[in-house]
């Protein structure tokens, strides 16, 4: 959004700096992107006076002037038809750069005559786009600074620009009206009053205007004015500068008009040539689609169903709130005028804007929402700068629709300015700015004035008092402490154990992944999932249909881009939420850790091999470890499906407490996500771990015995189908002060022992802590073991 300076104060009377309003307006959200000295490029040029000017000898155009300058008499050959002695110029002296012509001036000859600098038009200094002689001035002593000269007698043309980013929440501010709003109430000035006098119609308007019943939230309401016999032609210079000073290119009266409006008041209209107009019928209505307009950017559009069009008997005149058909502009000859002024819905807007592909002015106003209030006093407003410049006669005005009503009121708690912005103003200081910024009190209920759809609650009323009142004032002040100035832990059992789960992966060498919770309903169901219970009602994409019931398929996923991408060897693992039902306590936590490919990089002198599942389980105990599980556990059979049946174990504190399932993902699961297996997995949940019976931060003391331990290995013949574990808990349970571990070193399986049998070798290891083992308690011990394990495996002593 840019504005002059001299235009904000036809708005704000106020004698501060430029500074002072760019500080200002950033400090109340209106960030300064800019302020542009539009002097500082004619600061070089100066006055001079024709002494004489006498045709060149060799060219009939061209006159060699004898100029008068605060360097002496300069000869300067021009060949402006206005260059003749006795005027006041603006000189060019060699050296001086010529923004309009991107040259800087030297010494030349011209036909053989030297030229000692340049006599500028007002195009070569971008002060218009004159250029059929050069600039002429009614007064000035020789020497003086062009750009003082300009800000003595016509300081428009030097006048600063200040440029503002507008947040989207701020509509007001896309008129120069709601900036100076904001200014007069920071108490940088007044804001002036600018009352609309409405027009009084001469004649009934011959041109009617309907919106269809389909189309009424779509455009509300729409006022329209004829005016008849108007005088089209360029604009004053006054509103020829101020359009120039911000970038926009004069048209024509009519045209500059609706962009002065746009920006003034943030008011955006349109002007059609009411001769043009056909049937003296206009209709708001949504499109059927596949109708065209040829619009005033000379590009044809063609229409979706459901677009808001404006349409007279012969079709399509406008793209309501977007730009106007070219058929139908005003041009040079135009007479006799339509004027438009209607709220158009910000969201349909924006939906048609986006895809027809049209940025204009008015559909960036209009998407953000203008102040539908002032709609039937734009339209008045035009009506009388168009009769005061253009002349003519104007109508009555019609209307269809009625002015939505934006009315609603706030509770002003003033109290609540310390609460939530830790700043103490006094309540008459807070009814004070809100007043100032168009509010109105009645008691403590605050009316939001209708160019402000952003404040939409209590809080939103705090802001603007904050605002105003300027948050740098904010100070800061410590915290208060507790009595004992130890302050109480903020993150909960789970939170420190998820943050343990991350730590102890990424050490492990996992790379964490964060994957959608939302997947495609196939993936869910091999998973246990993609049921009716956890379907989203409104997916963003058909890939996304399901909540996940587990981690696993996101990292097959991720997995399988890896892979098509070349990448064979990945550990990846993901904390996150995994969902078994679709209300709100029907999720878990979860951590989930992926092993694919071999355990290291190909190597003559390594020892790289494929991953397999005891790798994967000793990262699944460390995992657990790292978040306070026991060390001591069951693994057991009988996972869900998607594991491999014969290689995988549940992790559990008895058979019915499981704390996670680490294994071999089933082939069929690899082969539906198109991963290229053997995969390695395991699946944690961290609520199942018990929580320690102390919540104290002390450790227990250290037990170590100066003891020497013992080891004594067992072999037994058992059936195929016994599982090792089985005798590792029965070995564990002959003595359980003695035994500290007992391990599985070897296993063989058939040849003499026969097909269904198999070898089990355990290492016993047992640590006394009072005395030195003597010969009679190991074998006690052993005998334990032995008769223990036989009796749980129903096998024997190996011979």
């Amino acid at each position: 959004m840019k504005f002059t300076l001299s235009w904000l104060k036809e708005h704000l009377d106020t004698t501060a700096s430029v500074e002072e309003i760019a500080e200002a307006l950033t400090d109340l959200g209106l960030e300064v992107e800019g302020v542009e000295d539009r002097g500082a490029r004619l600061r070089d040029f100066t006055l001079g006076f024709v002494r004489s000017a006498e045709k060149h000898p060799d060219a009939d155009r061209l006159r060699v002037c004898q100029v008068e300058t605060d360097e002496g008499v300069k000869q300067i050959i021009c060949g402006a038809p206005n260059a003749r002695e006795g005027i006041t110029v603006v000189i060019a002296k060699p050296g001086v750069y010529v923004p309009g012509i991107d040259t800087t001036i030297g010494v030349g000859k011209i036909r053989g005559v030297e030229s000692f600098g340049m006599m500028a038009s007002e195009r070569e200094l971008e002060l218009s786009d004159e250029h059929d002689g050069i600039i002429e001035l009614p007064s000035g002593a020789v020497g003086q600074g062009f750009v003082d000269w300009l800000a003595q007698n016509d300081p428009a043309k030097v006048d600063p620009v200040i440029e503002i980013a507008i947040t989207p929440n701020r509509p007001d501010a896309l008129g120069v009206r709601g900036i100076a709003r904001d200014l007069a109430a920071r108490g940088l000035g007044t804001l002036k009053p600018r009352d609309v006098v409405a027009v009084a119609g001469g004649f009934p308007c011959p041109v009617e205007v309907s919106i269809d019943e389909d189309t009424r939230e779509q455009c509300p309401v729409f006022f329209g004015r004829y005016i008849r016999g108007v005088k089209n032609g360029p604009s004053p210079q006054w509103l020829q500068d101020r359009l120039r000073a911000i970038g926009l290119r004069p048209i024509s009266f009519l045209v500059d008009v609706t962009n002065f409006f746009t920006y003034d008041r943030n008011r955006p209209l349109h002007v059609f040539d009411a001769d043009k107009l056909e049937g003296a019928k206009l209709r708001i209505h949504r499109a059927k689609g596949g109708e065209t307009l040829l619009a005033l950017d000379e590009k044809e559009y063609t229409f979706d169903a459901g677009m808001t069009l404006i349409s007279d008997a012969e079709g399509v005149e406008s793209i309501a709130g977007i730009m106007g058909g070219e058929r139908t502009g005003c041009t040079a000859e135009t007479v006799n005028v339509f004027i438009e002024a209607a709220y158009f819905d910000p969201v349909r807007t924006a939906y048609t804007g986006r895809a027809l592909k049209i940025n204009s002015d008015a559909r960036y106003r209009f998407e953000r929402g203008i102040d539908p209030a002032w709609t039937p006093l734009g339209i008045e407003a035009a009506t009388r700068m168009i009769l005061e410049h253009a002349g003519g006669e104007a109508s009555d005005v019609v209307r269809a629709g009625e002015t939505p009503d934006t009315s609603r009121a706030y509770r002003l708690d003033a109290a609540r300015v310390r609460s939530l912005v830790g700043m103490e103003i006094a309540e008459s200081e807070q009814r004070q700015t809100l007043t100032a910024l168009g509010f109105v009190l009645e008691g403590d209920m605050a009316q939001v004035p209708s160019w402000r759809p952003d404040v939409m609650g209590e809080a939103d009323l705090v802001e603007e008092v904050a605002r105003i009142a300027s948050l740098t004032k904010l100070q800061g002040k410590p915290m208060k402490r507790l009595s004992d100035g130890v302050p109480k832990p903020v993150l909960l059992p789970m939170q420190k154990r998820e943050a343990a789960a991350r730590r102890t992966c990424a050490a492990l060498g996992y790379n964490e992944c964060v994957t959608y919770s939302f997947i495609d309903k196939a993936s869910a169901t091999l998973f246990g999932g993609g049921v009716d219970a956890t379907m989203l009602e409104n997916p963003i994409s058909s890939d996304m249909s399901h909540m996940r019931p587990d981690l696993l398929p996101g990292l097959l996923q991720a997995a399988a881009r890896n892979q098509s991408r070349g990448f064979a060897d990945m550990a990846l693992f993901e904390v996150g939420p995994a969902f078994h039902g679709g209300e709100p306590g029907d999720q878990h936590l979860m951590v989930s850790g992926l092993l694919i490919g071999r355990t290291g990089p190909k190597d003559v002198h390594g020892a790289a091999r494929p991953v397999d599942v005891f790798d994967v389980k000793a990262d699944a105990e460390a995992v657990l470890a790292a978040m306070g599980a026991p060390a001591k556990v069951q693994i057991l059979r009988d996972g869900p499906g998607w594991w491999h049946p014969g290689r995988h174990g549940r992790i559990c504190l008895g058979p019915k407490k499981v704390m996670g399932v680490f294994g071999e993902l089933h082939p069929k699961v690899l082969q539906a996500m198109d991963v290229k297996g053997p995969a390695m997995a395991f699946t944690l949940w961290p609520a199942e771990i018990p929580m320690p019976r102390k919540s104290g931060a002390s450790r227990p003391a250290l037990q170590v015995s100066d003891l020497q331990a013992v080891e004594r290995d067992f072999a037994f013949v058992v059936d195929r189908e016994v599982e090792a574990s089985r005798l590792v808990n029965a070995a564990m349970g002959a003595d359980k002060a003695l035994i500290s571990d007992v391990r599985v070193f070897d296993q063989f399986v058939g040849g003499s022992l026969g097909e269904d049998r198999k070898s089990v070798a355990l290492t016993v290891r047992l640590q006394p802590t009072t005395e030195t083992l003597k010969d009679k308690d190991i074998e006690a011990v052993a005998a334990k073991v032995v008769e223990k394990v036989t009796k749980a495996s129903g096998g024997s002593l190996r011979g």
